[in-house]
């Protein structure tokens, strides 16, 4: 048995609303933006998604940690998450693939947490008031005085930049040793790969995974890379990636975005945090949303053609400062009718703000990964 029911820890929010409750994981106070996702599964994929870096993540699942932690399922080597807030921890792990606890995992990886508490409670406080900062302790030195007052030297995530903190720091090549032969959802896959430059704004394992699995030989660049680090590769396609942060605050992203427009002939692929930074790229603003989507369950579409999908994000791009003479928007999030999904008319640039890769999550949306190669693949006959 790993816990210790006499180890109390505390959430306060910088509100001044707390709960009190069991520690798990790492001992430590830890503090950053309090959110919530809302999915049944996937706990491991969610706490190590590069977008969620420097966040607390509230689990509204009331228990978690059944299956343990795999080799297999990271989404980034290491965890993205400050600290995890559940209901109730399992005690127990029981799954084929599974190698060592949650809790073990957490206490391993230093991430902080608390369970005990009534997470339907916060998630309620959370909806009404918007994301707030909070801050966990398990050390019992600490007054509640004591905690509020470091608690108000954690950043807003506003103008917040945390890309640099999760981007390769070099170039590298993907594995494309992956097999698509029972994969049910990919038709027509190329023998010749279609190469493909991937911008590493905290990307997804899973999403390089889909590409690969696509046809795709990808080479994964950092967020800083120019047009001229792209075009020396001579892509056939970009791909620009999920993150964490302020999108308006990634300014070589948006300027990379800006020159690949310009350049007209490249098929280009947005995801989360790359969707914004093109949308931003072609004129377009973004804004903060109350308490975010996070979640397996998010109604997307348009004209009656409906996707269930994956989402992690706290931003959004405004539908009304999107130029409708030159941009499309293709989907809408059916929960609040913000923009969901972009196309540019008469180029092949497009951006989801969801997860087509569902990891974790429903498959609906896979089919973006096989639009862009079909861009691509097009190109290529205009080129040949």
């Amino acid at each position: 048995m790993f816990f210790d029911t006499d180890s109390s820890a505390i959430l306060l929010l910088e509100d001044g609303t707390y709960f009190e409750g069991i520690s798990f994981g790492a001992l430590g106070t830890i503090s950053g933006e309090v959110v919530f996702n809302t999915g049944m599964t996937g706990y491991q994929e969610v706490i190590t998604d590069p977008s969620y870096y420097g966040q607390l993540i509230t689990f509204t699942y009331p228990e978690i940690g059944n299956t343990g932690i795999n080799f297999e399922d990271n989404e980034s080597s290491h965890p993205s998450v400050k600290g995890v807030i559940a209901r109730q921890i399992s005690k127990s792990s029981s799954n084929w693939r599974h190698k060592i606890s949650f809790d073990r995992w957490l206490i391993d990886e230093n991430v902080v947490g608390i369970h005990g508490i009534d997470t339907r409670a916060l998630v309620r406080h959370l909806r009404e008031s918007g994301s707030l900062n909070g801050i966990i302790s398990s050390e019992p030195n600490y007054s509640i005085a004591e905690l509020f007052s470091l608690l108000k030297q954690s950043p807003s995530m506003s103008g917040l930049n945390l890309v640099n903190k999760v981007t390769t720091k070099s170039s590298f090549k993907v594995n494309t040793s992956c097999t698509v032969l029972f994969d049910k959802r990919i038709k027509n896959i190329q023998t010749i790969p279609y190469k493909v430059v991937a911008i590493d704004f905290g990307i997804k394992q899973s999403i390089l995974d889909r590409l690969v699995a696509h046809g795709c030989e990808v080479i994964v660049l950092p967020s800083n890379a120019s047009i001229s680090d792209v075009l020396s590769l001579s892509p056939e396609g970009v791909f620009l990636s999920n993150g964490p942060g302020d999108p308006s605050t990634v300014d070589t992203g948006i300027e990379l975005a800006k020159n690949l427009i310009q350049y007209e002939k490249l098929p280009v692929f947005g995801i989360c945090l790359g969707h914004q930074i093109l949308g931003l790229a072609l004129g377009g603003k973004t804004f903060k949303l109350s308490y975010g989507h996070r979640g397996l369950n998010h109604p997307c579409g348009l004209n009656g053609k409906v996707e269930i999908t994956s989402q992690n994000h706290g931003f959004a791009l405004t539908s009304e400062s999107l130029n409708s003479e030159k941009i499309k928007i293709t989907r809408f999030n059916l929960n609040d009718q913000t923009v969901a999904a972009i196309s540019v008319i008469d180029r092949p640039f497009f951006g989801v703000q969801y997860h087509p890769e569902a990891s974790p999550g429903p498959h609906d949306a896979d089919h973006h990964f096989n639009h862009f190669v079909t861009l691509i693949e097009e190109r290529r006959r205009i080129v040949d």
